[in-house]
């Protein structure tokens, strides 16, 4: 069975988890030897996230990642090591084949979430495409987004919260199901929805919530997968520290959500 056929599964809830940027190799590989362990242990569909730039950072001094070759031999050495696979941003279409050569899901930023020719160049490597939801996108416009990866697209549609104010965002839950009836598995992007965004020359984050977020998601019964950026110790993490769950929070926060959608898929 292929990845995005697991991931279209209903039945299950996969998990997409790692540290926002790559960073040394002990992160890395801490990181990917707890996702294994989930992997095995709950019998769960498990992909290992991080990128090699971010180009939407708060200020121009903020971290934005080791770069594309770097990152990318980062990336793959997991994959060799762990078996797990990957997701990684892109951020122009001419990035996007070589990170398909490495990478299984390539996923469209936010902000990029209407470049017609990105999503296009993503779709056209036959990988799958997680599009994230524009903090300034309704839920319904993310059809005419997947559309444009083609006939048959291989989509991911992923909530990742709504602009509320200048330095907050908010998930409205309806997006779930909205987006749940556009016909692809939906994601959601837990840790990013609890950034305070732009406040300052880096983003700040409430992921305290993080737990309470993902079960109520989870029991709206739309949910397919969940994201959350994870690091070993946040506070030195390299990017969004201020969002990020620790690795120790990981495993019972999964445990808890199998067991709401386990629940949710009796009652349905």
């Amino acid at each position: 069975m292929d990845l995005y056929t697991k991931l279209c599964d209903k039945r299950k809830l996969f998990l997409i988890a790692g540290p926002c940027v790559v960073e040394t190799d002990a992160v890395m590989r801490e990181v990917a030897e707890t996702l294994l362990q989930i992997q095995k242990e709950f019998e769960i569909a498990v992909i290992f996230k991080s990128s090699y730039a971010k180009a939407n950072r708060s200020s121009g001094d903020s971290y934005a990642g080791p770069g594309m070759a770097e990152g990318l031999r980062a990336l793959e050495k997991i994959k060799r090591e762990y078996g797990l696979p990957l997701l990684t941003d892109i951020h122009e279409q001419s990035e996007a084949e070589m990170a398909a050569a490495v990478c299984d899901i390539l996923q469209i930023p936010a902000f990029l979430c209407r470049q017609t020719a990105l999503i296009r160049a993503a779709a056209e490597t036959g990988r799958i495409v997680n599009l994230k939801k524009g903090q300034f996108m309704a839920p319904e416009d993310m059809q005419a987004a997947a559309l444009k990866a083609g006939k048959q697209p291989k989509v991911l549609l992923t909530e990742r919260g709504s602009s509320f104010g200048y330095h907050d965002l908010v998930v409205d839950f309806r997006s779930f199901a909205v987006m749940g009836a556009i016909g692809h598995p939906v994601v959601y992007d837990v840790t990013h929805s609890l950034q305070k965004p732009s406040a300052g020359k880096t983003s700040g984050g409430c992921p305290e919530y993080a737990p309470m977020m993902a079960k109520a998601a989870v029991a709206t019964g739309w949910v397919d997968g969940l994201f959350l950026e994870v690091h070993p110790k946040p506070s030195e993490a390299l990017s969004d520290a201020a969002s990020m769950l620790s690795l120790e929070q990981l495993k019972p926060l999964i445990e808890e959500c199998l067991r709401i959608k386990q629940e949710i898929g009796r009652t349905r």
